[in-house]
């Protein structure tokens, strides 16, 4: 029996049957390791582990400077950071 093309020429794809379902088996089954480390991820699925760059640590700051910092918009922990390197 000959396959039935899984589009037709306008790209749409047919309506699978369940025995086509019951034949289809995981990427990881079938596809190559290394293919398989450069796919994207689930949804809300973690990448491998980076080490950190930075150091956690506790700084007290004077309100001043904390309010100049935070009015100027998101990233202003960066921008602290930044300021300190000069």
């Amino acid at each position: 029996m000959k396959k039935k093309p899984l589009t037709n020429q306008a790209g749409e794809v047919r309506e699978l049957t369940r025995a086509a379902i019951k034949k289809m088996r995981h990427a990881h089954e079938v596809l190559p390791e290394h293919l398989l480390t450069i796919l994207p991820r689930k949804v809300g699925q973690r990448g491998p582990q980076k080490s950190p760059v930075k150091i956690l640590t506790t700084i007290r700051y004077s309100p001043e400077v904390l309010e100049y910092f935070k009015e100027t918009g998101s990233g202003w922990q960066k921008r602290i950071d930044e300021a300190l390197k000069e």
